[in-house]
């Protein structure tokens, strides 16, 4: 029995280079579910990875849930739903997305939510569907929003992906104010812990888990994200491998959860590999403190 399941996204160029390097997951990118695309290329996908990695997830293509333009929204839908039976055909076990930015800023936008996924998961059964958390209340999808989601859609078929430093940035509010440096002094250990838990509580067959380094600049009102190489950006990592470690060797690991967990890592393209594997030995080498 492995910990976790490890890896990052991967077009299907660069399986070979990912499973060289001994990756156990692959990732479908969000521009392959975008484009268009010949069939063949999703069955080529499904054939190489089924047989190289113990796990294959996709992310969706970036388009957010909700619009005040109803054909927008529609359109969005019919994009995504797309994305989801490309994911499928290419073998994927989850299907990942990010809700976007909030357009009613009241109830309409979680209904509205709850609408798309019972359409969502009818219209494509039998792959899980994952809710990436946000990093800025601005943003649909917090922890109580993902819940409601859950309760009225079904727990069996959503669970949250926790991309650990959205989760950083939204409890600590420096997702809306950008003070990076304050906000990484939260970022312990005991911190960490905690948002696995309440991942945990929002799971189902997976624990999904995300991460990359960022840094933050404003564009007019809003802070936005930018990814970094490992060791370039915000949270530290040294207390996050800690805290992931110990949490899943003692509370998924000793305790024989029926859970697979996986961590993806979304760092920049230019770093990725020598990021995916330098945050897995920083995980496992805490992990030797408690197996």
């Amino acid at each position: 029995m492995i910990l976790f399941d490890w890896g990052t996204y991967n077009g299907l160029g660069k399986l070979k280079i990912a499973a060289t390097l001994g990756l156990k997951l692959t990732e479908i990118p969000p521009r392959d579910l975008a484009y268009r695309r010949d069939p063949s290329y999703f069955d080529e996908y499904r054939s190489f990875s089924q047989k190289a990695f113990t796990s294959i997830t996709a992310h969706a293509p970036y388009y957010n849930v909700v619009s005040v333009d109803k054909e927008t929204m529609e359109k969005s839908w019919r994009g995504l739903i797309a994305g989801a039976e490309k994911a499928k055909r290419a073998g994927a076990e989850i299907y990942n997305l990010h809700l976007g930015w909030r357009a009613y800023m009241d109830h309409r936008d979680l209904d509205y939510a709850v609408e798309f996924f019972k359409r969502l998961t009818e219209k494509v059964p039998g792959i899980m569907i994952s809710i990436e958390v946000p990093y800025t209340r601005r943003m649909l999808g917090d922890w109580e929003e993902i819940r409601h989601i859950r309760e009225a859609v079904g727990e069996d078929k959503i669970i949250v992906s926790v991309q650990l430093e959205n989760a950083w940035l939204y409890e600590t509010g420096a997702g809306d104010t950008g003070l990076l440096e304050e906000a990484n002094k939260t970022a312990t250990k005991e911190f960490w812990t905690k948002m696995l838990d309440k991942a945990l509580s929002l799971s189902h067959n997976y624990l999904s888990l995300r991460f990359s380094q960022i840094i933050a600049f404003a564009l007019g009102r809003r802070i936005l994200k930018k990814r970094t190489p490992l060791g370039k950006g915000y949270p530290d990592i040294e207390p996050l491998a800690d805290a992931i470690a110990e949490f899943l060797v003692k509370n998924i690991h000793r305790k024989a959860l029926p859970l697979r967990a996986h961590i993806i890592y979304t760092g920049p393209p230019e770093t990725k590999y020598k990021d995916t594997i330098a945050l897995y030995a920083a995980i496992m080498q805490e992990a030797t403190r408690h197996l």
